[in-house]
């Protein structure tokens, strides 16, 4: 693991691999190369990777607290919430540019499958847009707190999936990750004393 850590160490690099697949997938719709479904399912899927990936980082850091990969993955956490909110942007323009008929899009938003991904996509957006330094900064103790945001975001993604998907049993799966998770990070905070 630390290997890897290594070859992709550098933020750039690690920014140009987490948009490798984005690329591939854009490329190939405008292309032609892939079809609508294709793309707004491996656009949704490779979201909620890298959204697990996100969501794990702390709970990982608290149960192996002297591993070096996870003092990798602290830093470069906000990569992939940022990568994360790129796929889910793709998956929804994606599904925008094949409708193309805003009446229908405003129908369709009313459902629950759709509406749960518009306020999961709808709260993505304020953390991919302070998921940087310079926004740490001037937020200060606040940037914590609106970022705790992404519980719900995960939430609504969570059950935007399962209610819209053909087969919802890889959401299951990936939600009994998440779920996990959150108990893990739950054990340890209680493990140690935190609140």
């Amino acid at each position: 693991m630390m290997r890897i850590a290594q070859i992709v160490g550098s933020y750039p690099l690690l920014a140009l691999l987490l948009a490798l697949p984005w690329a591939w997938l854009a490329v190939g719709y405008v292309g032609g190369r892939l079809f609508y479904g294709e793309v707004v399912h491996a656009s949704g899927e490779w979201a909620m990777r890298f959204l697990l990936v996100a969501l794990a980082v702390t709970p990982l850091r608290r149960l192996f607290r002297q591993q070096a990969w996870t003092a990798w993955l602290l830093p470069r956490r906000r990569y992939f919430g940022v990568a994360a909110f790129a796929y889910a942007a793709l998956h929804a323009i994606v599904y925008l540019q094949r409708i193309s008929d805003l009446p229908r899009i405003f129908a369709e938003a009313a459902g629950a499958g759709l509406l749960t991904g518009w306020i999961g996509l709808a709260l993505f957006l304020p953390l991919a847009i302070t998921s940087n330094d310079a926004s740490v900064r001037r937020l200060g103790p606040a940037w914590k707190t609106l970022h705790r945001l992404v519980y719900a975001a995960a939430a609504a993604s969570f059950a935007h999936w399962i209610l819209v998907a053909f087969d919802p049993t890889t959401a299951y799966v990936y939600l009994a990750v998440w779920i996990a998770l959150a108990v893990a990070r739950v054990s340890v905070n209680r493990g140690s004393g935190r609140r």
